[in-house]
């Protein structure tokens, strides 16, 4: 899959969830951003980080039409780096020169990867993607998740990614 970009954020990007989203992102053969490398400052209502590197990395990932977002389970929440990047997407539906681009997410498809230590993606969670990916005119193409309670395990957890990735390409888990 060439036309897709993995958004990572976590305090840890080789953690229980980089590991995820790596071994999907190995199989589908795409990129994997880590957010927290970067420098993206919170939404201001002044729009007074223009400078930083939000729009150029909006500017990559509007290229693409599958946007994977991968992030931990932390209270029933994404990480801090999500959130910022998720918020400065206003930018793109506030700034009238950004406008246009901003309308681009509109018929994307957005993928959530994400590990907790519940046996299934919290419902608050996901359902934040949903309402997300909806109001922005995009569709949730699916959502991986895996219990990393005894941290990541790749003998048990990396069917779960391989399996994820072959439904991204239109293949049946086999």
């Amino acid at each position: 899959m060439t036309s897709a970009i993995a958004l990572f954020g976590s305090a840890r990007r080789h953690g229980n969830t980089g590991a995820f989203m790596d071994c999907i992102a190995a199989e589908l053969g795409i990129e994997v951003v880590d957010l927290g490398a970067l420098r993206i400052a919170p939404y201001d209502y002044a729009h007074g980080h223009r400078g930083d590197d939000f729009e150029p990395l909006m500017r990559r990932v509007l290229a693409f039409e599958h946007l994977v977002f991968a992030s931990p389970v932390y209270w029933y929440a994404v990480s801090s780096p999500m959130k910022v990047f998720l918020d400065r997407i206003t930018d793109y539906l506030d700034l009238p020169d950004l406008l246009p681009e901003g309308r681009r997410l509109r018929g994307k498809t957005g993928h959530v990867v994400c590990t907790s230590i519940y046996d299934e993606a919290p419902k608050p969670f996901v359902d934040s993607f949903h309402a997300t990916f909806e109001y922005l005119g995009m569709r949730l193409g699916g959502v991986a998740h895996v219990n990393c309670e005894g941290g990541y395990e790749p003998a048990r957890h990396d069917a779960a990614a391989i399996d994820f990735a072959r439904l991204l390409t239109g293949h049946r888990p086999g």
